[in-house]
């Protein structure tokens, strides 16, 4: 009876000592993070980006809950914005006028655009119209005082996404963003559609999820491999943007040998799940030169890295004129693309019962590995014909 005693004591002392810890723990992160974000506000705001925007002020963080754009011609509740938005986890850009947002929205992804209703030149109706027209996908919210409400509530019908009125305080805007970002993601996943963006230079990928970038001068194959002709005259190969983003859960990837030979249509590198691996055919044919081996030892980077970070290997190409004409480019690649992914999602559907969509983000993993498998038997078809 001692001895059970002593052991139940035992227990409930290490689960004591154990939640304490963590608890200690969770506010070393806490304060770390905090000093992180209030390092990066003082080093974004002392950085000049003026050349993109005379007022642009910006202050980025490394995985943001989200990227907002802040648009009102009072600094001081821009600065309101940048300080309590910032230290709250939020990447942000913030300028004094529409056609400076508009110039920015053209750019860059934003999950977010606050926009002040009464502004000079372009007020918050004329900008809520023109950014819709440019990025439907943007989430827009209005701030108003209360004696502009009614032209507030007359911007959702032009598609804002909600109103914010002002004063408000830190802990209001922070509710109330929180809400915005979690309505977002549920619209994002109840549509469940994947956008294609064609990304021309000087323009800022899409990092999310179902935003597919397509970046301009990339050469795309048909088992969904992207080759880059380089200065040099070698070609830098790489997984593109929807094996990246649709499969994400790379466990692991393997790359091929220094100086192999390779022809197109063998396989040049694969990634696995599980007991489940998919082959990547080669896009041309040639000598491996170089391998990108933060991919061997960080699989589950891939799905996150830019497009550019992404590639696999590069090779000196051996018929790169034969072969070139047989991979897709500019409008070509665009238009596969959305082929692609409306076969996806028809796949896709198989696995989800009746109209809840938000089953298809949590398929099982055995569900999962026959999606991926039956979404891949083009690639080993083109691979083995036999």
């Amino acid at each position: 009876m001692i001895v059970a005693l002593i052991v139940i004591i035992t227990i409930i002392a290490f689960i004591v000592v154990d939640l304490a810890l963590r608890m200690s723990l969770k506010r070393i992160r806490e304060t770390q993070l905090l000093k992180e974000r209030e390092q990066a506000l003082d080093i974004g705001l002392k950085l000049d980006v003026s050349e993109e925007a005379p007022s642009l002020k910006r202050v980025e963080l490394d995985n943001p809950k989200a990227r907002i754009l802040a648009v009102d011609d009072e600094e001081i509740i821009l600065s309101s914005f940048r300080k309590i938005l910032v230290l709250a986890g939020y990447s942000i850009d913030t300028v004094e006028t529409g056609s400076e947002a508009l110039g920015l929205i053209r750019k860059n992804d934003y999950d977010f655009i606050f926009t002040d209703l009464k502004m000079p030149e372009m007020d918050g109706v004329e900008l809520t119209k023109a950014a819709k027209h440019l990025r439907p996908d943007i989430d827009i919210i209005v701030i108003t005082g209360y004696a502009s409400i009614e032209t507030a509530v007359e911007t959702v019908s032009f598609g804002a996404m909600a109103y914010i009125e002002k004063p408000f305080t830190e802990d209001e805007l922070l509710a109330f963003v929180k809400k915005a970002l979690i309505k977002r993601q549920d619209n994002l996943e109840k549509n469940m559609r994947h956008k294609i963006r064609l990304v021309k230079p000087g323009t800022r990928e899409s990092d999310s999820k179902f935003e597919l970038n397509v970046p301009a001068g990339i050469f795309i194959s048909p088992q969904h491999a992207w080759a880059r002709i380089l200065s040099n005259g070698a070609v830098q190969i790489g997984l593109d943007d929807l094996v990246r983003k649709v499969f994400d859960k790379m466990e692991q990837v393997e790359l091929p040998a220094l100086n192999k030979q390779v022809t197109k249509g063998d396989t040049l590198f694969s990634i696995g799940y599980g007991d489940y691996n998919l082959a990547i055919p080669a896009p041309l044919s040639g000598r491996v030169i170089a391998v990108n081996t933060e991919h061997a030892e960080h699989p589950e980077w891939l799905a996150v890295k830019p497009f550019e970070l992404s590639w696999m290997c590069r090779i000196e190409p051996s018929n790169l004129a034969g072969e070139l004409p047989g991979l897709k480019i500019g409008r070509d690649s665009v238009d596969w693309y959305q082929q692609e992914i409306d076969r996806f999602h028809e796949l896709a559907s198989g696995f989800i019962s009746g109209d809840d969509k938000e089953e298809e983000q949590q398929l099982s993993t055995t569900q999962y590995v026959e999606l991926l498998d039956s979404f891949a038997k083009p690639f080993r078809q083109a691979e083995d014909p036999a």
